[in-house]
């Protein structure tokens, strides 16, 4: 039986270590991501109802996933060190968070991702990924 040898490639493997993060632009990648996130909230007719479940002033909620997908994407752990424990589920539970509003969500970001200079197969691979919690997320039908 023959041992495979490593594929070796020049392209990042997202979800291995920071790469994603890197794959980002670091923090700064992600806070412009996070700002145009948060602009095609208010903008789109879609998101109407979850940019509603936001405070007027959005610094806040900017800055909170902002730092939640810095460490989400395998950098530093931001978030914790500021607002504490990461618990996706119970940070929601006091909204009602079907289908509809989570395809919102992420119509939203993928309306952002449109905006950033990531490569096209991180682009796809972050938008798949954030399926999942922002599936989390949701505590309706």
């Amino acid at each position: 039986m023959a041992i495979s040898e490593p594929v070796i490639t020049d392209e990042p493997q997202y979800g291995v270590g920071d790469a994603s993060y890197q794959a980002a632009g670091g923090e700064a990648g992600i806070r412009a991501l996070v700002n145009d996130f948060y602009d095609a909230m208010e903008q789109l007719p879609e998101a109407e109802k979850i940019r509603n479940m936001h405070p007027a002033d959005l610094t806040v909620s900017r800055d909170k996933l902002t730092l939640f997908l810095c460490g989400w994407l395998g950098g530093p752990r931001l978030y914790a060190q500021q607002y504490g424990p990461i618990r996706i589920p119970q940070v929601h539970s006091h909204l009602a968070i079907g289908q509809s509003e989570r395809d919102a969500w992420l119509r939203c970001m993928q309306e952002a991702l449109k905006a950033q200079p990531y490569a096209t197969k991180f682009k796809k691979y972050l938008l798949d990924q954030l399926y999942v919690p922002a599936e989390r997320s949701r505590n309706k039908e």
